[in-house]
């Protein structure tokens, strides 16, 4: 393309099912809208590269195939901006951001309901991993001041840059010695005896950035073993009625709800359940005869066909109290233990989760621990908080533990039709008030590294809760969660995944230690780790 010498083109990566795509189309017309009309206001032209298309209903990149045909149409010299109102396939699109040479930025609109925000994440992760550069902004309406200087500066000088001044590298501070002796201890221990991670089919929707290269994974002392979701599925179809019916008694006993209904096109059903605890128990079977100590199920693309959603089985591995499973020959599997799960084969969370759940027991502290979709958050004021609020979630890995209630706070709902045509259950519950400690490993500059600090997992008022789920996914359990001496900017210009991981501790005190005592215990292990925010190295 050529033309104007103040234009910037711009693309949009969409989802992978058609149906996603069509429901979040008015949307992104929506926001694309508001960025061109402030993008002209600069004096600038804004060209979409591609167009929409009247038979599929959308004007989205909707395959890998797709994007590299629109790319060859491109300017490589352009400046170039990627907006995004949706969950999006990173892949659609990285072939060709790969080989951009004009200033890329990537762009979403403030808001929970259609996770643009999610997937631009995604994407920055994603090009952060590809070693490409790229600069990236966010706003709401786009008419506030942080955004309009932004774009600015960007369409001006091609480069983007947000305040980094929370970040304090582990390299360049001391911490006591004695936190540091015990990550070090652990560290060596770790990789001394060595841990298989389980990963059903690699590569979840086009999340390049949750695939970790062996040659950067085996230096911790982790290695795959790559099994296949067709296996999970074989194995489901060997476990008897019986078995599922167990499992979900056990839940029920506990006191689980289960909003069951008769439709199984729109509805959870008592026999989606059932067959998530048939997954359940082939999971763990599975996960046993490989020797894994932890595992991750894709789930999202092939199985989805064969099958009901995985959620409620990633929230039961992630939980130590849970139902047990025993093998065909009677022996009871991972007795009293989590089975730690890394939700959508996020292999930098399976990392995460494996580290810290070893890492909590050693240090007496329960380790349950699971990812959340940093999707989004706003300021609240009132009930004793009076900061910015992030709304993380999940489409179901959290553990029961997390939860207000434990199971009794807990439920079980149906996932959107739009995503899981053959239904099953969500874990559903909110997460109780308390402190924690949050952390992301990623793929940079050809190293592992990880972001690490804590926070406060707040109670919200119950309207304020509701009102928060219902402009999200209101099936997902939630997590309000305030980070300490993090703004809302410098965690969106920072993070370099769609994802979040979070611990709790019983106190502020403790979180910070353990804060520490994980940051040297990752150290350890070969990884980059940056402190964020208000910890304290004392």
């Amino acid at each position: 393309m050529s033309g104007n010498p103040k234009e910037v083109l711009l693309v949009a990566s969409g989802d992978l099912r058609l149906a996603a795509n069509q429901i979040c189309w008015p949307e992104q017309q929506k926001v694309e809208g508001l960025l061109i009309a402030a993008i002209e206001r600069l004096g600038w032209k804004a060209t979409r590269a591609h167009q929409y298309d009247p038979a599929k209903k959308h004007g989205l990149i909707d395959s890998q195939k797709m994007g590299m045909e629109v790319f060859r149409t491109i300017d490589p010299a352009k400046p170039l901006i990627v907006i995004e109102s949706l969950w999006q396939y990173t892949h659609h699109v990285l072939a060709g951001l790969t080989t951009h040479q004009g200033p890329i930025l990537t762009l979403a609109n403030w808001s929970g309901t259609a996770p643009g925000l999610v997937g631009m994440l995604n994407i920055n992760g994603s090009l952060a991993k590809a070693g490409v550069k790229f600069s990236t902004l966010w706003s709401e309406n786009f008419d506030d001041e942080y955004f309009l200087n932004g774009i600015k500066q960007w369409l001006e000088t091609g480069i983007l840059t947000h305040d980094e001044s929370h970040i304090r590298n582990f390299d360049h501070v001391n911490i006591p010695e004695a936190d540091a002796a015990i990550g070090r201890d652990f560290a060596a221990k770790f990789q001394r005896d060595k841990a298989i991670m389980g990963v059903f089919d690699e590569g979840c929707m086009g999340m390049y950035n949750a695939i970790v290269p062996d040659e950067l994974l085996h230096p911790t002392g982790l290695f795959k073993e790559r099994l296949s979701q067709s296996s999970l599925y074989a194995a489901m179809r060997l476990v008897t009625d019986v078995e599922a019916r167990k499992v979900l008694d056990w839940l029920l006993q506990k006191g689980m709800q289960f909003n069951w209904g008769t439709d199984g096109e729109t509805e959870l059903t008592e026999a989606q359940s059932l067959e998530q605890c048939k997954m359940y128990i082939a999971a763990v079977r599975i996960a046993d005869e490989f020797g894994c100590a932890t595992i991750g199920i894709q789930y999202q693309q092939g199985l989805k066909d064969l099958t009901v959603a995985s959620d409620l089985v990633e929230g039961l591995l992630n939980n130590q109290d849970r139902p047990p499973v025993y093998s065909t020959d009677g022996r009871e599997l991972y007795a009293g233990e989590a089975l730690p799960h890394f939700n959508e084969v996020d292999e930098c969370a399976g990392i995460d989760a494996l580290i810290t759940y070893n890492l909590w027991k050693q240090l007496g502290l329960p380790g349950e621990n699971t990812l959340h979709d940093l999707r989004w958050g706003e300021h609240f004021k009132g009930d004793g908080i009076d900061d910015f609020v992030w709304v993380f979630l999940i489409s179901g890995a959290v553990p029961p533990a997390h939860f207000v209630d434990g199971y009794k706070g807990a439920s079980s709902e149906r996932q959107p039709a739009m995503y899981f045509r053959l239904g099953g259950g969500s874990l559903k519950g909110i997460s109780k008030p308390g402190s924690i400690v949050w952390s992301r490993i990623y793929v940079m500059d050809g190293k592992l590294h990880c972001d690490i600090g804590v926070g406060e997992s707040v109670l919200l008022p119950e309207t304020e809760t509701k009102r928060r789920w219902e402009a999200t996914t209101p099936v997902w359990p939630i997590m309000n969660a305030v980070l300490k001496g993090v703004s809302r900017n410098q965690m969106m210009g920072r993070h370099k995944a769609n994802h979040i991981h979070v611990v709790y501790t019983p106190d502020e005190a403790t979180a910070h230690k353990a804060c520490r005592v994980k940051a040297a215990a990752l150290a350890g292990l070969g990884i980059a780790v940056h402190f964020c925010g208000d910890v304290n190295l004392n």
